[in-house]
């Protein structure tokens, strides 16, 4: 049984998602038994980094046998939180925002779409998958009202510092912020930024040194 140590570094929360996914490939596969040296080759991590990573939360593999699939996916699990669920809310329904609400993955993982908001007052009213879009201005009434765990924030870059800040001000702990800026908020919420043109920009420069190289 795993049991979570504190000061984990940021770089092996990181790559717990990873190892999330080629477990859950692993079980849909009927695969219930793996070695260290055979999760390596999946995920590209070396064996001994991926014993050091399990080692943070306890110990997991047992010498001679290797890693039970299941259990070690279900402790993984239990050490990202997602044995929980999490109310959301997307604020700005634009190209960005109706991607995030359609993409099912999300609610089966346990973050439930509580509600939605924009500007627009052409889709203002309307519903989504049986939730309805909100005009902005009702947010902060609509956030302390039905325990929001998660903002996700959709908006052009010139508008995302005042929604979080009035996000944060309504008591939400968690923004999924996708705009591209960084946000300055209050000691206690975390944000967790995805900025898209900077994974594009990397490619980027990868395909460009390796032609240089070429």
């Amino acid at each position: 049984m795993g049991k979570q140590q504190g000061n984990i570094s940021t770089a092996v929360i990181r790559r717990l998602p990873k190892y999330h996914r080629y477990l859950k490939d692993l079980l849909d596969r009927e695969v219930y038994r793996i070695s260290s040296k055979e999760l390596s080759v999946l995920t590209g991590f070396t064996a001994s980094q991926i014993r050091q990573d399990l080692n943070n939360f306890g110990g997991f593999g047992q010498q001679g046998y290797g890693y039970n699939v299941e259990e070690l996916y279900k402790e993984i699990r239990s050490i990202m939180g997602l044995t929980k669920t999490y109310n959301t809310v997307i604020v700005g329904y634009g190209n960005l925002g109706q991607a995030i609400a359609n993409y099912t993955s999300f609610e089966k993982s346990g973050f439930s779409l509580k509600g939605l908001f924009d500007t627009n007052p052409e889709i203002i009213g309307n519903k989504v998958k049986d939730i309805y879009i909100h005009a902005l201005d009702e947010m902060e009434n609509f956030l302390k009202n039905n325990q929001i765990d998660i903002a996700i924030i959709s908006t052009p870059k010139a508008y995302a510092q005042d929604i979080a800040t009035r996000i944060s001000k309504a008591g939400v702990p968690g923004i999924w912020n996708f705009a591209p800026v960084d946000l300055k908020v209050p000691e206690g919420v975390i944000v967790e930024n995805v900025h898209l043109s900077d994974s594009l920009f990397i490619l980027s420069y990868l395909i460009s040194n390796q032609e240089d190289v070429e």
